[in-house]
């Protein structure tokens, strides 16, 4: 049986959570909330910090959201779904700290329900979390592939696999040939195991992405840095704008269904360079993450 308050109970939740600790590891600032109401239907409780003493901008959003008809985006995959109404909810956040030596994270959860009077309602749960760093460190890295595979290994052998590889898979810039990051999990669609299971596979990805990232933002923020690593982090900032812009599910969809712009735009970084044709120094701390961290790899092995 289909729960909807339960799930809506549980992301309100998250929302808390995550920004609690986030505040306190920030230790300087704390989340503004917005609530809105979207026309169409629906609303969300937007959060946002801006020059805390880690984080320049970050956002934990909480939406949900309804309408008559499924926008393109949700019925690509899935044309028996178009003119069905529909319910839609979530939870979606991204980090942008200040130091280059603290990774950008992203991460969602979010439950879709399609409905069709005379028929059971189709559902499914989707999310996430990925880690995008400027200068990588091999620990931080492997520490938080370890708590994602942490979250998929009750539901069976091979989970953590499947969504770590559909991760890469998402979260490449076709255009540029290149990884956003270096990964973590990655999955939508999950409705086969029951409601039951696939609400507990939500909610154990959505409960380990603050143990998989305060953890790197506590080890991190110290670190000094100067001019050269701020415009390195600034020039690859761009990559990340380029994905959400181009790419993004959950930005198409959005903006698709006539969602709140700002909450949605949200996780673009505030400050971006793009520079034509730059190329990093070779053997430099810049060109080490070409090489040895934007590259598809077995990283707990």
């Amino acid at each position: 049986m289909v729960n909807i308050d339960a799930v809506k109970q549980y992301l309100l939740a998250l929302q808390d959570d995550i920004c609690e600790q986030l505040a306190t590891e920030d230790g300087g600032a704390t989340f503004t909330e917005e609530n809105w109401v979207r026309e169409q239907g629906g609303g969300g409780r937007t959060r946002v910090m801006a020059n805390g003493k880690v984080i320049e901008k970050g956002g934990v959003n909480f939406s949900h959201v309804f309408g008559d008809t499924l926008p393109p985006s949700a019925t690509a995959n899935r044309p028996e779904l178009a003119g069905r109404s529909f319910q839609a909810m979530g939870v979606s956040l991204v980090i942008h700290p200040h130091n280059p030596y603290v990774p950008t994270s992203h991460a969602n959860v979010r439950f879709f329900v399609a409905e069709k009077e005379g028929e059971e309602p189709v559902w499914w749960f989707g999310g996430g979390f990925d880690l995008t760093p400027y200068y990588g460190n091999e620990d931080d890295v492997r520490a938080w592939h370890q708590t994602a595979k942490d979250a998929c290994d009750p539901f069976g052998d091979g989970v953590y696999e499947k969504y770590k590889n559909w991760c890469d898979e998402y979260f490449h810039l076709k255009h540029r040939d290149e990884p956003r990051g270096v990964g973590g999990l990655f999955f939508d669609d999950l409705y086969e195991e029951g409601f039951d299971k696939s609400f507990a596979f939500m909610q154990s990805v959505g409960d380990h992405f603050i143990k998989a990232y305060r953890p790197i933002m506590a080890a991190r923020k110290a670190t000094p840095f100067g001019e050269r690593e701020r415009k390195f982090q600034c020039y690859r900032r761009g990559r990340y704008v380029e994905f959400n812009l181009v790419f993004d599910r959950g930005t198409i969809f959005g903006l698709q269904t006539g969602g709140r712009t700002e909450s949605i735009l949200m996780s673009l970084p505030p400050i971006v360079h793009w520079d034509y044709n730059w190329q990093p120094e070779p053997g430099s701390a810049e060109d080490k993450l070409y090489t040895d961290f934007l590259v598809k790899k077995d990283w707990l092995a």
